[in-house]
């Protein structure tokens, strides 16, 4: 007993010692902070030596890794008795929301989650997360009696220390605060996107990277009561918290509107107080579901933007064009005031919190009742491991007829349903967070919005649906299970049906095994089964070098989950024989991509992880200032991302480019990049001319008030829109879809029909929007507009994806049109 009493003694005098040993930001690196830009290592160090010291009042915990390898962390910090009694507070809040089963044993608790730093080069957040925490243990102790505040230092990592490093590399000593300075022009990809150079800010509810998927773990374990997205904006912009600007997404409550209010009122006091400028209720909206702001929204909490004038210009110090220099000081202080203010008011409201954020669950008042979804296994599994990501439920269906919105033909219709199709359900916590993002037209209260206004899931991942006002009976297992390969002992060959992005993973695979792959350009029957378009044959005779071919066959169709059947003859009941010039041998493609000044980091980056995450198939990439020395007959593909290629392409250029074509390369332009064949000699795309505008129409438009202009100026946009298109599905860029497809449309620009070309997918006459905003100018330039072709030229082809389908890697159903352009349009058997 005295042991033990002298053992407790002795514990309490080591934590009352250790707690007084924390050290500031400033004391523990070593440089008052604000100084100089830390190092993602730094700040990992800093929030450890807080724990080290305060481990009754904070708890680290890592919830994943970056792509290059650096620790993603979240710090829990709250009073000594919170945080001994944290899982049961976690508990209690998601039994609060009916996530979990059981009443919450109490409620009282605030949860306010700080997320810094998913801009790479926006980082003065990361260091106010540091002065923050540091704070709120010494200055501000009392809000963490009745809240628990999670603190995620830096979300994008990697894209912060590109910016750091390039940062400290080159700036001057001391800062140089000319905007023109080196320091202030930050190179290609900048730091704002993560590793593979996606933007992490709309990735939160597609979850396409590791960040974003591990922090949607720890977010949904715990779904926080408040949570906030510190960003940086340009130099000339003071500060913008919240409220938010229209438009607010219909399922917002007014709770949520109204605390907004509260909160912006509370941060104005102390920079009032100070002098500090600041704007609210402007540009950043609360629509588009997969931001910081808006997905923690659809899940229930308050959830905000707030942007610090600087962004990756600032450097240490910049003068801004009002005369006034911003420091790295400045700008991490206001973040930091604007912090303990969130947990101030939050902790004033803790119990308010806890109901308001009850009540958002109830869902009973929401149209749509079910989802109902068919189509083809791989896309249904495809759509179950999205759900999964946001804890979701769902089911799957009964025999039974269903009736409701058809999203395929944008009208009333029904459907009959199976145990293989999918069943979602709103009558769940997260019913509204369904409706977000299955909702088949997104209701608009402004049509000034800050990103894409459709996003719709049955339509991204090209599935047939039904919403439904009544809810449709499901159960929990259905039959989405592979079935079985058709096995022969010694067949000829092995035939696979080609349907999905899945599909094109298991032929990358193969190819790279050195397996020969022949697909077929006309339908065919053999062994009492018809293959469609593109179904791949895989034949003994063409890989008589591979000792070990059915064994590799097999293993790699079981490591992709896919359905072989294997044919004892190459003779086809109907349709074209093994032999016939119309089932063509897979030449394996050697891949170049455009990369680095003139190309689109995003687009760029939605491409190289296509490349290595998805299909897994090797790609070269090219620098653009290398284009002219590179020898491109090594390369029979060529891909130019999205882009701003004018000041790239000369004369010298261009006549390489069409000289490769000619040879037998394929060229892939996508995008913005199409502007740099659009009217030129030798091309045949054209751009649509405008219809041209009444004399009246002009007189009108000049007259416009100013005020009014920017709104006005909205008949022409395409903010995002989908779009019903017709599609040549005998061509073989189209292999694997219907007769039409829903494309995601992310602006007005319009391109005649090919003339002499394919005309893969495109607009009719008079074309409409399913779902997002499309201005009326805009509408009337889509008339018989292209979407997706092929020009040859030569042995070669040019290939304009006039829609991105690779964009924020979400819109699943378009990936095929990509992969079907490398592997399957123009086949050369020919090596360049």
């Amino acid at each position: 007993m005295i042991k033990s009493l002298a053992f407790l003694v002795t514990f309490l005098c080591s934590v009352t010692i250790s707690a007084q040993n924390l050290q500031s930001p400033s004391q523990f690196l070593g440089y008052d902070l604000g100084t100089k830009f830390s190092r993602h290592h730094q700040v990992v160090d800093y929030f450890k030596h807080v724990e080290s010291q305060k481990p009754l009042q904070v708890k680290l915990e890592t919830y994943g890794k970056t792509n290059e390898g650096r620790t993603l962390m979240l710090a829990f910090v709250s009073s000594e008795e919170n945080l001994k009694n944290l899982e049961t507070i976690r508990t209690n809040n998601l039994k609060n929301a009916g996530l979990l089963e059981g009443n919450p044993s109490s409620n009282d608790v605030a949860i306010v989650w700080l997320s810094y730093n998913v801009h790479g080069n926006e980082a003065s957040s990361t260091e106010a997360a540091m002065n923050t925490i540091y704070k709120l243990l010494t200055e501000k102790k009392e809000y963490l009696k009745n809240t628990v505040v999670i603190i995620d230092p830096c979300i994008n990592p990697d894209g912060r220390d590109r910016y750091v490093n390039w940062y400290n590399e080159t700036a001057s000593l001391p800062y140089d605060i000319d905007q023109q300075a080196s320091e202030h022009q930050e190179p290609w990809p900048s730091g704002r996107p993560n590793h593979y150079l996606f933007d992490l800010n709309r990735d939160w509810a597609w979850a396409t990277q590791v960040e974003s998927a591990s922090r949607l773990k720890a977010y949904n374990k715990w779904m926080p009561h408040i949570h906030v997205d510190f960003h940086e904006q340009g130099i000339n912009e003071p500060y913008y918290f919240a409220p938010a600007a229209e438009p607010f997404h219909e399922v917002i409550s007014d709770w949520q509107r109204d605390f907004q209010t509260q909160i912006g009122k509370n941060h104005s006091k102390y920079f009032d107080a100070e002098g500090w400028l600041y704007f609210t209720r402007e540009r950043f909206d609360l629509l588009y579901p997969s931001y910081g702001d808006t997905y923690p929204t659809y899940m229930g909490a308050i959830g905000m933007t707030y942007e610090q004038g600087g962004h990756g210009r600032a450097g240490l110090g910049i003068l801004n064009d009002e005369g006034d220099v911003l420091t790295l000081v400045d700008r991490l202080t206001h973040h930091t005031v604007t912090g303990l203010s969130t947990v101030e008011i939050s902790s004033k409201n803790a119990k308010k919190l806890n109901t308001e954020f009850a009540k958002f669950f109830d869902n009973s008042n929401l149209k749509y009742k079910s989802y109902v979804l068919q189509g083809h296994r791989d896309k249904i599994n495809q759509l179950t491991k999205l759900l999964d990501k946001h804890d979701i439920k769902y089911g799957y269906g009964l025999n039974s007829k269903v009736s409701g919105y058809k999203y395929s033909t944008a009208a009333q219709g029904q459907m009959t349903t199976s145990s293989k199709d999918l069943i979602v359900s709103t009558n769940q916590p997260k019913g509204k967070m369904v409706k977000v993002l299955f909702e088949p037209n997104t209701k608009l209260s402004d049509s000034l919005t800050y990103d894409i206004t459709a996003w719709s899931v049955p339509y991204a991942y090209g599935l047939d649906a039904i919403a439904s006002k009544t809810p449709v009976q499901q159960t929990e297992t259905g039959s989405i299970r592979i079935p079985a390969s058709i096995v022969d002992p010694s067949p000829t060959g092995y035939v696979l049906t080609w349907n999905s992005l899945q599909d094109a993973q298991f032929l990358a695979d193969l190819l790279k095994k050195g397996i020969k792959v022949r697909f077929t350009e006309k339908p065919f029957t053999a062994q009492g089964e018809t293959f469609n378009r593109g179904s791949l044959i895989i034949v003994r005779g063409d890989n008589k070098k591979v000792s070990n071919f059915d064994a590799i066959v097999k293993d790699v169709a079981s490591s992709h989950d896919r359905v072989y059947k294997a044919v004892s003859s190459g003779f086809s009941k109907s349709g074209p024989d093994f032999g016939s010039p119309d089932i063509k041998l897979v030449n394996p493609p050697k891949i170049a991509m455009l990369s680095g000044d003139y190309t689109s980091s995003l687009s760029y980056g939605e491409l190289w992880h296509f490349f290595e995450q998805q299909l897994k198939y090797p790609v070269t990439s090219i620098n653009t200032d290398d284009l002219s020395g590179t020898n491109l007959s090594k390369y029979n593909v060529l891909i130019m991302p999205n882009g701003y290629y004018g000041g790239l392409l000369n004369d010298n250029l261009m006549t390489k480019l069409k000289t490769w074509v000619r040879s037998g390369g394929k060229l892939i332009a996508i995008d913005g990049a199409l502007n740099s064949f659009a009217d030129k000699e030798g091309f045949g795309l054209k751009r649509n001319k405008p219809a041209d505008a009444s004399e009246t129409d002009n007189e009108d438009a000049k007259r416009i008030k100013y005020a009014d202009r920017e709104r006005d100026y909205t008949k022409n946009l395409i903010t995002g829109a989908i779009f019903k298109t017709d599609v040549d599905n005998t061509h073989p860029m189209a292999f694997g879809y219907d007769d039409n497809y829903f494309t995601l449309k992310l602006g007005s620009s319009s391109y005649s029909l090919l003339d002499g070309g394919y005309n893969v997918a495109y607009l009719g006459q008079n074309p409409k929007n399913v779902s997002g905003y499309a201005g009326k100018d805009a509408l009337k330039r889509l008339d018989n507009s292209l979407v997706f072709g092929e020009q040859r030229m030569g042995s070669g082809s040019i290939i304009y994806l006039v829609d991105n389908v690779m964009f924020r890697s979400f819109w699943e159903h378009g990936k095929l049109f990509f992969v079907n352009s490398i592997f399957f349009v123009n086949n050369n058997l020919v090596e360049l």
